[in-house]
């Protein structure tokens, strides 16, 4: 009869017999996905959109992901399962032409997915959660990994052609704004930057576990 592995402390003369338990992140359900953004709005800089106004084009430079924001929602008709809302922040850079002009501005991608996270409804409490309540509940933990997305096009459209897409953004974190160096023009101008993006991305939901 096989020996029983049982919980011990390892050290140098530890046998293989001996384990300890650990606590981590389980990973219950993830989707890996190749997001092809078309005409996304450009929100560019003060300075950019004075040279988009009188720009004949724009070539595409490059593209950066700033920041991803990430949120679960529990779904409650349908038991153990997730809405994991994803939203991007992009940094575009493109090139005015004829006057060679660098222009930069914000473009904000939102999607959601959803994912098993399976049932968690205890409370966790630690001595490291500074809070009034001291815990908090067991919910899994979405982790969104990508990389900085292919820039496939840039262009210049008239505002009164624009007939809108992704939902306006009415604000924008202030650390997304020192990251551009400069503010944003929220408003439609004369002339609207649109984008086309190519994003691949993972989309994972993590829970507390132990594991022997």
């Amino acid at each position: 009869m096989a020996d029983k592995v049982v919980p011990g402390p390892v050290d140098s003369k530890a046998s293989f017999k001996e384990a300890v338990c650990i606590h981590t992140h389980k990973v219950f359900d993830s989707c890996r996905d190749k997001d092809c953004i078309e005409d996304l709005r450009v929100y560019p800089t003060i300075t950019s959109q004075t040279y988009i106004e009188s720009a004949m084009s724009i070539r595409p430079r490059c593209a950066e992901l700033l920041y991803v924001d990430v949120n679960v929602e529990e779904i409650c008709f349908n038991r153990g399962y997730f809405t994991v809302d994803v939203t991007y922040y992009y940094r575009i850079r493109g090139e005015a032409y004829p006057s060679g002009n660098e222009i930069i501005g914000l473009s904000v991608f939102t999607k959601r997915v959803i994912l098993y996270g399976s049932d968690g409804d205890v409370k966790v409490f630690s001595s490291a959660f500074d809070s009034v309540t001291g815990f908090r509940a067991n919910q899994p933990i979405a982790v969104v990994e990508a990389v900085n997305p292919i820039i496939l096009g840039l262009k210049v459209i008239d505002a009164n052609c624009y007939c809108g897409g992704e939902a306006d953004i009415s604000e924008v974190p202030a650390f997304i704004i020192e990251a551009l160096g400069e503010d944003i023009v929220l408003s439609t101008g004369n002339r609207i930057l649109l984008v086309s993006l190519g994003q691949f991305s993972i989309v994972r939901l993590e829970r507390d576990t132990q594991l022997l």
